[in-house]
C-alpha cells in the first residue's frame, strides 16, 4: 500500500495562491476541500463544489416515511463509490424495517452497488466506515448520517448529509460545501486512568458550548496519548456540538491502525504552520475527570461525575458508534470481573459491530459481562436511535454511552438519559447509582 506523505514544507512548496488571492496557511479540514474541489487555496466563507472519495447510507435512507426519490434515480455516477450499511433496524424489528431492507438490497442490485455490508456482515456505520478500511487520511466522504463526523479521528473530512444531498452525491459524485471556520484544540499530557476520550468530549461541551458553523480540529502533542478509539469517540460527539469535520492529524498510531484496513491510497494532511484558526483553545488531558452530559441537552450541559453521584438509574447501556467498541468493551470488562450488576438495574451491551462482537467474545469480555448480569445484543444503534433493543420507560432513567441524550431519545417523553464514559457506566451498573469509577478499582 502506497502512502503519500508531505511534511509542511513540501505541501507549502506545492501551493501557489490564485491571482488576487493573498497566501494563507491552510487547517486541515480547507487542505482537504481545497484537494477535492480543484483549488490551490481555499478560506472560510469559499462555496465549493468537491468530488466525494466516498458516499455512504444506511438502512433508514430507505425507510423514512415519504422518502422515495431513490427509486425514481435512472444512474448512479460512480458505483464502486458508493456503500450501503444496513445498521439502524437490523434483523428487522418490524415489517417497515424488513421492506426497507428489500428496498435497499434491490437498489444496489439494480445500480451495481457491490458494497452492500448485510446482516450478518453488519455493524454501526461509523464504525464501519473505519473497521473496512474506507475511511483514511485526506478523503472526503459523505453519508446520510449525523455522526459521520465520526471519520475524522482517520483524518478525513467527513460530515452527515440529509436524503437529498445524499441522492444528489450518489447521483453525480459531488457535493457542495462551504468553508467553515475552524477551532482548534490544542492537547498536552495523557489522560488519567478511569477518564476517556469521551470525558474529554463532554469537558469540551461542556465548558466551550456549541460550534456551530464551525469545524474542530485537534493538535499538539497530548494526542499521540489518544488510543484511534478515544479520538473516533471524540469525533463522532462532535456532531453534537454541530461541528461541520472534526478532524485529527494522522500519526504512528493511526498509520498502525490502517495500515492492514485501507482500501485504497492515501494522503495524509497535516495543517500548515500558518494555518489560521478562528480560536485556539488548550487542554491539559492530565486534569481532566469523569464527565456526564445530563438531560436533555449536550452543549454547556456537562458536569464532573461528582455533582451527580448518588443519582439512581434504571438502565445503563454500553455500546454506539461512540463507545461499542473493543477497547470500551474491555473496559467494562475489567470493572465487571467477577461482580455483579446492581438489583433492579438492567444492563445492555451493544458491540459496534460483528467484528467488535466477535473479538470481545474470543478475548472474554462478553462472557464476563453476561455473568455480571448484563444483555448482550447484536450490533445495531437499535437503542440510540430509540428503535428497539434496550428502550426505556415512562420515569425511567439511563446512563449511556450512546451519542444523545434528547428527551425520550431513548424510549419515553418522561424518561431522562444521561451520557458518560464506559468507565462511568460500568461503574453505575454495580451499584445502581451514578458513580465516579474511580471510587469502584
Amino acid at each position: 500500500m502506497a502512502i503519500n506523505i508531505l511534511d509542511g514544507n513540501q505541501q507549502d512548496a506545492c501551493r501557489l495562491p490564485m491571482k488576487g488571492e493573498k497566501a494563507m496557511g491552510m487547517t486541515m479540514a480547507e487542505k482537504i476541500l481545497a484537494a477535492h474541489a480543484g483549488r490551490e487555496l481555499v478560506k472560510p466563507g469559499d462555496i465549493l463544489t468537491c468530488k466525494v472519495d466516498w458516499a455512504a447510507n444506511h438502512d433508514m435512507f430507505f425507510t423514512v416515511g415519504g422518502q422515495t426519490d431513490f427509486d425514481k434515480v435512472i444512474k448512479i455516477a460512480n458505483p464502486d463509490r458508493c456503500i450501503i450499511f444496513l445498521d439502524h433496524a437490523v434483523p428487522a424489528p418490524t415489517t417497515k424495517d424488513a421492506e426497507g431492507g428489500i428496498k435497499a438490497r434491490r437498489f444496489a442490485k439494480k445500480h451495481g452497488i457491490t458494497k452492500m455490508f448485510d446482516v450478518g456482515d453488519h455493524g454501526v456505520i461509523h464504525q464501519m466506515l473505519a473497521e473496512r478500511g474506507f475511511a483514511l487520511p485526506g478523503k472526503l466522504i459523505a453519508c446520510g448520517d449525523s455522526h459521520t463526523c465520526a471519520a475524522g479521528a482517520l483524518n478525513s473530512a467527513a460530515r452527515g448529509f440529509g436524503p437529498a444531498d445524499m441522492l444528489y452525491t450518489w447521483c453525480t459524485g459531488e457535493n457542495w460545501y462551504q468553508v467553515a471556520p475552524t477551532i482548534l484544540y490544542e492537547l498536552t499530557g495523557a489522560l488519567p486512568e478511569m477518564v476517556d476520550g469521551k470525558d474529554l468530549f463532554l469537558y469540551i461541551a461542556g465548558v466551550y458550548g456549541d460550534a456551530i458553523n464551525k469545524n474542530v480540529e485537534f493538535g499538539g502533542e497530548g494526542v499521540a496519548n489518544l488510543s484511534i478509539s478515544q479520538r473516533q469517540s471524540v469525533a463522532t460527539m462532535c456532531a453534537e456540538i454541530n461541528a461541520e469535520f472534526a478532524i485529527f492529524p494522522c500519526d504512528e498510531k493511526l498509520l498502525d491502525y490502517i495500515r492492514d484496513r485501507a482500501v485504497e491510497e492515501f494522503t495524509p494532511v497535516a495543517p500548515d504552520s500558518d494555518a489560521h484558526y478562528h480560536e485556539i483553545r488548550k487542554i491539559d488531558l492530565s486534569r481532566l475527570v469523569p464527565y456526564v452530559a445530563l438531560p436533555h441537552f449536550i452543549p454547556d450541559n456537562c458536569q464532573p461525575v461528582t455533582a451527580v453521584e448518588g443519582m439512581p438509574v434504571q438502565q445503563v447501556l454500553l455500546g454506539s458508534c461512540s463507545n461499542g467498541r473493543l477497547e470500551d468493551l474491555a473496559v467494562a470488562a475489567k470493572i465487571l470481573q467477577g461482580k455483579k450488576v446492581a438489583s433492579g438495574v438492567r444492563m445492555i451491551v451493544t458491540p459496534a459491530s460483528q467484528r467488535v462482537y466477535l473479538d470481545a467474545l474470543r478475548a472474554g469480555y462478553l462472557e464476563t459481562l453476561v455473568e455480571a448480569g448484563a444483555v448482550v445484543t447484536n450490533a445495531t444503534c437499535g437503542a440510540c436511535y430509540g428503535g428497539h433493543l434496550g428502550l426505556i420507560g415512562s420515569g425511567e432513567r439511563c446512563l449511556s454511552t450512546t451519542t444523545r441524550n434528547f428527551k425520550g431519545r431513548l424510549g419515553t417523553p418522561d424518561s431522562e438519559v444521561m451520557l458518560a464514559a464506559p468507565a462511568t457506566v460500568a461503574a453505575t451498573a454495580l451499584t445502581g447509582k451514578i458513580t465516579d469509577p474511580r471510587n469502584v478499582q
